[in-house]
């Protein structure tokens, strides 16, 4: 699976609140900050395994647990509409 965001759906900094949200049409997600490195690493070309991969070096943290917590959410995200894989 490759994620991207679906159409009309944006990562975006909110200046005003000092914040990144997720921008959808008539909704907002405002992620945390472990969602927030997952969602600055999709971008249509990458898969899951290369998201995985970078922040597992990112964090120097075990593939496997990353992989379980990256699909969780990433499978979250797109029974929201907010992703397309």
């Amino acid at each position: 699976m490759t994620p991207r965001f679906a159409p009309g759906v944006r990562l975006h900094h909110d200046t005003a609140r000092q914040r990144w949200v997720v921008m959808a049409p008539e909704r907002m997600f405002v992620p945390d900050e472990t969602a927030l490195e997952v969602l600055r690493l999709v971008d249509g070309a990458r898969d899951v395994a290369a998201i995985v991969d970078a922040l597992a070096a990112a964090f120097a943290a075990p593939r496997e647990e990353i992989d379980a917590d990256v699909r969780a959410m990433l499978d979250d995200l797109v029974a929201r509409g907010a992703l397309a894989g």
